[in-house]
């Protein structure tokens, strides 16, 4: 962007401020959550302004209309998210306004997000390219029937000295370090990992999100080994509410997910923008599970 965004803005009759989203309310942010149909706890919503910077819009009286906010990785590299707009302002540019304010402060770097469907004329007018479809599966847990007789690879539970294997593993798939993220998402969640030779070679993080739990990151090299590391989550939640985001649309790993009652609920679109000067930066196939839509 050539100029930062307007600290104010003329909505219908009524002026539309800016202010950080560390400034606004947490009460009147998770309505404003509530209000596009994201479940999203008080508490989610927080860690999310722990991990990140952004924007809030809101009226002359202090009620809140609008969110957006960024996610550092090092210098050249952010994921995008928590982009909201009131949904009787949605059709009144509050979104792109607030987006023009996240752009300037990320200027120069590749940045990513998640789009819905509603969102995606914005982000392709914003020069945003799509990569890939995002499955969005979740429900009540049932146990898969599992008629797999070929002996399971070695699995066992995440500990603090993992850690740092956990985040090289991640980078590789992820396609940019995180370890500031990862380390905050491994102090909240449960994880279990898949080790050869003492090397970790696949891992499933899980922690509680939304309505239940969210199994991610989840990294492996294949379905099998994507299996392995999510079993032990999968059915320590049974009978309670699980979500999974994955690009993974078929194969053993999607056909396990489905018959365990985590069925395709929704779908977005992952985009991408190039940096000046950066090379593209890409996720790999090994990611199996993301942390979050906003966190990638």
């Amino acid at each position: 962007m050539d100029a930062p965004a307007s600290e104010s803005k003329l909505i219908d009759s009524f002026k539309m401020h800016v202010a950080t989203i560390e400034s606004a309310n947490l009460e009147q942010l998770h309505a404003l959550s509530v209000s596009v149909g994201w479940p999203l706890r008080s508490e989610d919503l927080q860690f999310l302004r722990d991990c990140g910077r952004g924007y809030v819009a809101h009226d002359d009286i202090g009620r809140l209309t609008g969110s957006a906010m960024w996610f550092p990785h090092g210098d050249d590299f952010a994921t995008i998210g928590m982009v909201i707009t009131s949904p009787r302002l949605q059709s009144n540019g509050t979104a792109r306004w607030l987006m023009e304010h996240v752009l300037w402060d990320c200027c120069g770097r590749n940045l990513r997000l998640n789009a819905t469907r509603a969102s995606r004329r914005l982000y392709h007018s914003l020069d945003f390219q799509p990569m890939r479809t995002i499955y969005q599966c979740q429900g009540i847990v049932r146990q898969a029937d599992s008629t797999a007789t070929t002996e399971q690879p070695p699995v066992r539970r995440l500990e603090g000295e993992d850690l740092a294997a956990v985040a090289e593993l991640d980078a590789g798939a992820f396609g940019v370090s995180r370890t500031t993220l990862i380390g905050k998402l491994f102090a909240q969640s449960v994880g279990y990992g898949l080790f050869r030779g003492g090397r970790l070679e696949a891992f499933a993080l899980c922690r509680p999100f939304g309505r239940g739990h969210v199994i991610g990151p989840v990294v492996a090299d294949s379905d099998a080994d994507a299996l392995a590391v999510i079993r032990r989550h999968v059915a320590a939640h049974e009978n309670q509410f699980l979500r999974l985001d994955t690009p993974v649309e078929t194969g053993p790993f999607a056909t396990f997910l489905s018959q365990s009652g985590l069925a395709v609920f929704d779908t977005v679109l992952a985009m991408s923008r190039r940096g000046k000067g950066r090379a593209d930066v890409v996720p790999g196939s090994n990611l199996y599970g993301l942390a979050s839509h906003a966190l990638g």
